[in-house]
C-alpha cells in the first residue's frame, strides 16, 4: 500500500489485471486501494479490479492465511511479485522468532510462494518476480547464524535477506523448469520510499538528504518498472533464473550464484517455515 508496491499495483491495474494487493494494515491498504481507483478507475465491465487482503510477513500464521483465501477464492493466478520489504531495522524478531529483516524479507516470502506454488502452475504460463537490491554484495549467508543470534549488523542483515532473495529465485527457477511458470530477481534502484523509516539521520543534514533523494532518487513508479516489466512484457516470456535493473538482465557476483548455497538454504528455510519437520 506505499512505495514499489502501491505503484505497480496501479500500473498493473491501468493494463486491466486483477490485483490482489497483500497488505499488513488494512486500513492503510484500503485507503491506498481507494486512492488508486480513483487515479486509475476501475472498468464497469469488470476488466481491471484491485482486492485487497490481509497479509503480513512477519507472521507465517498470515501468511497461510492469506493463501488459503486466495486458493479459495481464486481460479487463477498469472503473476506473483514478492515486493515486501523491511530494511536496517533494529533488531527485532517476528511472531515466529526470526530476525526481522531475514523472516520477512526471505523466509514470510519463500513460505507464501510455495503455499501459491499450485495454483501458479494450474494457471501456467505464469511468472513470480521477486524484488531483490543491490545491497545484496553485501551480504553473506552464514549458516552457523542464520537468525542472527550470536551478532547482530542492521546493515549486512538487510543485505543477507537480499542475497537470500536472489538464491531462492535461482533455485526456484532450478524446480520449475518445464513446468510453465518463470522467476526472476530484480534490483529497482534506490528509490523514495519509506523503507528508510529505521535509518536516523541527523536533524541538520534532513534539508540536504531531502534535496539529494529529490534530485538523485527514483520515485516509486520509476523503481516499480522492473517489477511490471517482468510481470507483464512478452519481451521476458519463457525467461527465468536471470536478474534485472532497469528492465535489462545483469549480472550477479559469483556467491549469487552458488547452486550448493541456494539449494541448502532453500533446504533450511523449508524447516525454518515448517513445510518440512
Amino acid at each position: 500500500n506505499s512505495g514499489l508496491g502501491r505503484a505497480a499495483a496501479a500500473e498493473l491495474l491501468r493494463m486491466q489485471a486483477r490485483v490482489i494487493m497483500g497488505c499488513r494494515d488494512r486500513a492503510r491498504a484500503e485507503r491506498a486501494a481507494r486512492e488508486i481507483r480513483a487515479e486509475v478507475g476501475e472498468r464497469a465491465d469488470g476488466a481491471g479490479e484491485l482486492v485487497v487482503r490481509e497479509l503480513d510477513l512477519a507472521s507465517l500464521r498470515s501468511v497461510r492465511s492469506f493463501c488459503h483465501r486466495v486458493l479459495q477464492e481464486e481460479s487463477r493466478l498469472d503473476v506473483l511479485i514478492n515486493n515486501a520489504g523491511i530494511f536496517q531495522c533494529p533488531y527485532m524478531k517476528t511472531e515466529d522468532g526470526f530476525e526481522m529483516q531475514f523472516g520477512v524479507n526471505h523466509l514470510g516470502h519463500f513460505l507464501l510462494t510455495n503455499l501459491l506454488l499450485g495454483l501458479l502452475k494450474n494457471s501456467a504460463p505464469s511468472r513470480i518476480v521477486v524484488v531483490s537490491s543491490k545491497l545484496y554484495k553485501y551480504g553473506e549467508i552464514n549458516f552457523e547464524d542464520l537468525n542472527s543470534e550470536i551478532s547482530y549488523n542492521k546493515s549486512f542483515c538487510y543485505s543477507r535477506s537480499k542475497l537470500a532473495n536472489i538464491l531462492f529465485a535461482r533455485e526456484l527457477a532450478r524446480r520449475l523448469e518445464g513446468t510453465g511458470v518463470t522467476v526472476n530477481s530484480l534490483h529497482p534502484g534506490i528509490v523514495r520510499t519509506n523503507l528508510g523509516r529505521h535509518v536516523n539521520i541527523p536533524l541538520l543534514a534532513k534539508p540536504l538528504f531531502n534535496l539529494v533523494s529529490w534530485a538523485f532518487f527514483k520515485t516509486p513508479l520509476e523503481g516499480a518498472q522492473t517489477s511490471i516489466y517482468l510481470a507483464s512484457s512478452p519481451d521476458v516470456e519463457g525467461v527465468s533464473g536471470k536478474y534485472f535493473g532497469d528492465c535489462k538482465e545483469e549480472e550477479l557476483l559469483p556467491k549469487a550464484m552458488d547452486d550448493l548455497v541456494a539449494r541448502k538454504l532453500w533446504d533450511i528455510s523449508e524447516v525454518m517455515v515448517g513445510l518440512l519437520k
